[in-house]
């Protein structure tokens, strides 16, 4: 049994390490930027940089590289050995603090939304001290913010830090009205869930759609899907334990908060939940979470599928963003305490919460936007495209007593009775769990609950912790040169709630009625991407992310730039899969099953009338007709796919393939995936759901 303690941040240069390898002058120097923002004077970058490179050399690394995010939404790394040639054909391992501070990649390459251009190449990593550098496959990782020559930002770190850093900003002008001294820095933590599903890795190869697009753009409904519920919380199977017991552990080693594990509903659907950390470390550890069930599911035979909806008719794969906000002495500002009706500081973070959830709807749908995401969002398994917010039964009494001047009637928490004496009783949580909400509060934190699977987590965090920032700088701007303080405190409350308390909604997200009382309450319902993405320019957004130096103005065109192409990418590489695979793997098979039914219709015709070939020239038939129909098909959507291709306006071609190209698939595949019923199983080329649900026991 490892020791779990000793392995856990073994492969980490945390604070342990820096404070047994540094001196203690260069120690307290780095320590200043990484709380402060102190600049890291040259001199000071050297000695940590030797004591980077010796530490790794220890652990059997070879080369550092500066782990960075760009906006394809996954990591990017460039390794450099730590070599350095002294002469006379040796060489001696050496990593300077310029090595560590900076660093140059191809800026070009990555998606910048024009902000790049193919000539102008340079591009800079900045090392990112709040952040510990780690060792990853025999490479020092030092994480990085990542920026053009020019100074716009290509990632997703730098605005996250940069919306961290408004947060702050405000939350200390709230916390110093309460009297609050001791507080010096106010954090934003999350906790993100990572829904995935794991296959078998050969049967993966043989589907063509889920290599090239990372779901299945055909298949028939199984036998058995997810109709007995009987695989949330189920047991583990052995392969599937020794994946999850081999990625704790690299996790663990990495300083990663690996917490909970457990199948999920979809059949081969499993999540993992890490513990909170500080909002920028969480992103990088969810990046390295999911870069790490894909590297370790190829050990085991497996592959790790992280999109939304991998699988039709069954639940497709979200993530939650569990967000609270926290002093450097870890006092959580959500926490309600034993009166929360008494909390007046509380309750002030807790309505600014709600109106910036409520003026920034738009712009929190948009972080959530994505192709994937769209073919989750909105079924009887994710929240639908509408922003609201359950609070549960206790905290909505409370402020509907406040917005009325009411008194409120604490109830103390009763004990649970379950019937069975010999269980032991425990105290009833104050309101039950909303799982259809898309922000839920769940005792002293919100869970974001409409994210997908792939995203970073970054996006969320930037949206949410700029737009509460904003309404805390309302807030203290009002508060600030109050003559009455608890007088103006109640009426701010009582006001942001009456103005606000349509975006409250503790029921069923799920319900055909709700959709209709959201349009009532004017709330937004913003179905798919396509409609979605203009909001990040809306004029409010612009001035939201400006006003916080968060995003410039043209950093926000180029995202804007960016989330329309990769939608058009995305679907139009889907297009193109399902034509290539229909031609190459679907058409054959269903000739070559045509082909031996006719076959065997003749050889019994030649045996004399006594052979009846009557089913035989029904199947025939039947697979004739819908091999026409799938033909039909297959036409409609080439065509629609080169319209959309040659559609310049940028709005215009997503509103095609969002439309059009998106129908004609739909077609394409109810027709094929029909024909997969009818084509005998040793022709027909793809794994079938069935096998690829259950591959993994």
């Amino acid at each position: 049994m490892k020791n779990i303690p000793e392995l856990f941040g073994s492969m980490v240069f945390n604070d342990d390490v820096m404070r047994a390898r540094l001196p203690k002058d260069i120690y307290k120097a780095l320590k200043k930027t990484m709380s402060q923002g102190a600049h890291l004077e040259l001199d000071v970058a050297n000695v940590v940089a030797n004591a980077m490179k010796d530490w790794a050399v220890e652990k059997g690394a070879t080369h550092y590289t500066h782990w960075f995010q760009p906006m394809t939404g996954v990591t990017a790394e460039k390794h450099d050995s730590f070599i350095s040639n002294i002469g006379s054909g040796k060489v001696i391992m050496e990593f300077s603090g310029k090595e560590l501070v900076r660093g140059e990649p191809d800026a070009s390459s990555f998606p910048s939304g024009g902000l790049r251009c193919t000539f102008e190449a340079r591009g800079y990593t900045v090392w990112d001290t709040t952040s510990f550098a780690f060792i990853k496959d025999g490479s020092l990782c030092i994480p990085t913010a990542f920026c053009s020559y020019s100074g716009e930002t290509l990632d997703k770190k730098t605005p996250l830090l940069r919306s961290m850093q408004a947060l702050n900003t405000q939350a200390l002008r709230i916390l110093s009205l309460f009297g609050n001294t001791r507080a010096k820095r106010v954090i934003a933590t999350v906790g993100p869930e990572q829904e995935y599903f794991l296959v078998d890795r050969d049967m993966y190869l043989k589907r063509p759609d889920l290599v090239l697009t990372g779901r299945t753009l055909f298949g028939a409904r199984p036998p058995k899907g997810q109709e007995m519920e009987d695989h949330y919380y189920g047991s583990l199977t052995p392969r599937v334990s020794a994946f999850m017991r081999e990625l704790d552990e690299e996790l663990w080693t990495l300083g990663v908060y690996a917490k909970t594990k457990h199948n999920e509903t979809a059949p081969a659907q499993r999540e993992l939940a890490l513990i909170f950390s500080t909002a920028n470390i969480a992103t990088d550890h969810n990046q390295l979470t999911m870069e790490l069930m894909k590297s370790i599911a190829t050990r085991h035979g497996l592959v790790c599928l992280l999109h939304e909806k991998p699988f039709a008719n069954v639940n497709g794969s979200g993530k939650h963003n569990n967000w609270a906000l926290s002093t450097d002495y870890d006092a959580n500002l959500l926490e309600p305490g034993e009166t929360p009706h008494e909390n007046a500081q509380f309750l002030l973070f807790l309505v600014a919460v709600i109106k910036a959830v409520d003026d920034y709807q738009d712009l929190l749908r948009v972080s959530t936007a994505s192709a994937g995401n769209d073919h989750r969002l909105g079924g009887y398994e994710a929240p639908p495209a509408i922003i609201s917010m359950f609070l549960g039964d206790e905290l909505t009494a409370i402020l509907e007593a406040l917005e009325s001047g009411a008194d409120y009637t604490h109830q103390e928490k009763l004990q649970m009775e379950i019937g069975a004496t010999v269980l032991p009783h425990f105290p009833k949580d104050s309101t039950d769990r909303n799982r259809t909400s898309p922000f839920a509060f769940t005792g002293n934190k919100f869970e974001f609950r409409m994210l997908g699977s792939t995203f970073s987590i970054a996006d969320p965090n930037i949206v949410l912790n700029t737009a509460v920032a904003e309404v805390l700088r309302q807030f203290a701007d009002e508060l600030e040169g109050s003559k009455s303080f608890q007088a103006d405190l109640a009426a701010l409350i009582k006001k942001t709630i009456s103005a606000h308390r349509r975006i409250i909604f503790n029921g069923n997200n799920y319900s055909v009625e709700w959709v209709a009382e959201a349009a009532k309450r004017g709330l937004s319902n913003l179905r798919t991407s396509v409609d979605a993405f203009p909001a990040l320019l809306a004029p409010g957004s612009i001035e939201l992310f400006t006003n916080h130096s968060v995003f410039s103005e043209a950093e926000l065109h180029s995202r804007y730039e960016i989330l329309f192409e990769g939608y058009c990418k995305t679907v139009h590489i889907e297009g193109l899969t399902m034509v290539d695979t229909v031609m190459g793997e679907i058409i054959p098979a269903c000739v070559d099953y045509q082909h031996d039914l006719a076959r065997l219709m003749t050889s019994k015709k030649e045996c004399g009338t006594k052979y009846t070939t009557a089913l035989e020239s029904h199947m025939l038939e039947n697979i004739s007709k819908h091999s026409a129909d799938m033909l039909e098909k297959l036409t409609v959507l080439k065509k629609v796919l080169a319209k959309a291709e040659k559609t310049k306006e940028m709005h215009k071609r997503a509103k095609l393939y969002s439309g059009s190209v998106l129908a004609a698939m739909a077609d394409l595949r109810q027709v094929v995936d029909e024909l997969e019923t009818l084509v005998a199983k040793k022709h027909w080329p793809l794994p079938s759901y069935a096998q690829l649900f259950y591959s993994t026991v």
